[in-house]
């Protein structure tokens, strides 16, 4: 096993630690073209190149999750936890995906216009997705010290409640407010893709909460 006498005085292969950097680093970018296509509202043809932006990302995070689960097959003495370098690539790639699943709503649905709360919201993914590049910058030192990666789980946390927050204040003023029944199914799909997506981000928390749990 990883922790066991023998493979604390064994060279752990570090390769992994930059690649799940570049890996939040994909997400930041995908969280910003996000905001913008978010900002673009009424303007269609403007949103479909946003997605086509955001979905070269998605495939560039894809890619790079499987050069990771790749290489923890190949490789003999893992950081930490087989499983847990896997779960958190992969959950990091879901909050890719998210995005792209937002992108992809809003260019297929075409909404008559977005929301303040969905530019809120998508902001809060873009914090989610900055606390978990400076987590990922970090995460070779949390043997040691893991107070900044705890600091940072529990920003993951405060950030998906406040965006709970925004999509149920949004989905009553939605039912209050909007008239027209086919904006209403559009409005709310998007709304809802963007509230899971800053699910997906605490789920990376959570995963470096196992870490912290097994190894600091």
């Amino acid at each position: 096993m990883n922790n066991s006498f023998f493979n604390r005085f064994t060279p752990k292969e570090p390769k992994f630690f930059p690649l799940l950097k570049q890996l939040s680093e994909v997400m930041i970018v995908a969280s910003d073209l996000l905001i913008e296509t978010m900002k673009h509202g009424g303007q269609h043809a403007v949103q479909v190149e946003d997605y086509k932006k955001i979905k070269e990302q998605e495939r560039a995070g894809d890619k790079l999750s499987h050069q990771i689960f790749d290489d923890l097959n190949t490789t003999f003495i893992t950081p930490f936890d087989r499983e847990d370098i896997h779960a958190l690539a992969t959950r990091m790639d879901d909050v890719i995906d998210g995005i792209n699943s937002c992108a992809k709503r809003i260019a297929l649905y075409n909404p008559k216009a977005i929301p303040v709360d969905g530019v809120e919201l998508a902001t809060l993914i873009k914090k989610c997705a900055v606390i978990i590049g400076q987590a990922m910058s970090e995460i070779d030192t949390l043997r040691k010290n893991p107070v900044n990666i705890k600091k940072y789980c529990s920003q993951l946390h405060d950030l998906e409640n406040e965006a709970d927050g925004v999509y149920e204040q949004f989905i009553i003023k939605l039912f209050e407010t909007e008239t027209n029944s086919v904006e209403v199914i559009k409005l709310k799909e998007i709304m809802y893709e963007l509230e899971k997506t800053t699910d997906a981000a605490e789920l990376v928390g959570k995963v470096m909460k196992t870490i912290i749990v097994k190894y600091a």
